[in-house]
């Protein structure tokens, strides 16, 4: 009996997660938000970090979101303190480092981990390699980008170094947001 009841469990986690829209996390102001109110949108999930090397990406992430916002997309941020303790602050100073330092407007959420034994649900089924065999793998650092299709399905993962405004990155997003 212990041993069906864990391969069910094993099975529950592994397919748990069908979609990124099975997921409710609380926006940066305390809000709990469904990832399913931005379903039919193409959305590109980026961990995040203010003291970062990379904390520069902001404006080119600002930008995508201006230029394609029209079209479907949606860049939501994940504010993570996993690598090198780069996001120290809490959920109001990283609110309001984003909007005077880079003018986001895209949706931020409130801070969480996103690697490690107490990741987040949503990063456990991205990271997830039976639910994400393409994308899945633990991620080795902060701006890491997640595009998720208009169904909520993981199309792609961009490692910190791919620029939000490079060809490759606004290939794949002209892609999808074409994809209906």
């Amino acid at each position: 009996m212990k041993y069906a009841l864990g391969v069910l469990l094993l099975t529950a986690t592994a397919f748990a997660a069908p979609s990124v829209y099975e997921f409710t996390l609380d926006a940066i102001n305390g809000t709990p938000t469904s990832l399913a109110s931005y379903q039919g949108k193409v959305m590109l999930i980026v961990n995040v970090a203010s003291q970062c090397g990379y904390t520069y990406q902001y404006e080119g992430l600002q930008a995508l979101y201006a230029k394609y916002k029209d079209k479907g997309l949606v860049i939501v941020g994940f504010p993570a303190n996993n690598f090198g303790g780069q996001e120290p602050g809490s959920n109001a100073e990283i609110g309001a480092f984003c909007k005077s330092k880079f003018g986001v407007t895209f949706p931020m959420f409130s801070k969480i981990s996103v690697a490690g034994k107490d990741k987040a649900p949503l990063y456990r089924f991205l990271t997830d390699q039976a639910a994400n065999p393409k994308t899945g793998g633990e991620i080795p650092w902060n701006f890491t980008k997640y595009l998720v299709d208009r169904k909520g399905k993981v199309l792609a993962r961009f490692d910190a170094p791919v620029e939000p405004g490079s060809k490759e990155l606004t290939s794949a997003i002209e892609a999808a947001l074409a994809a209906q």
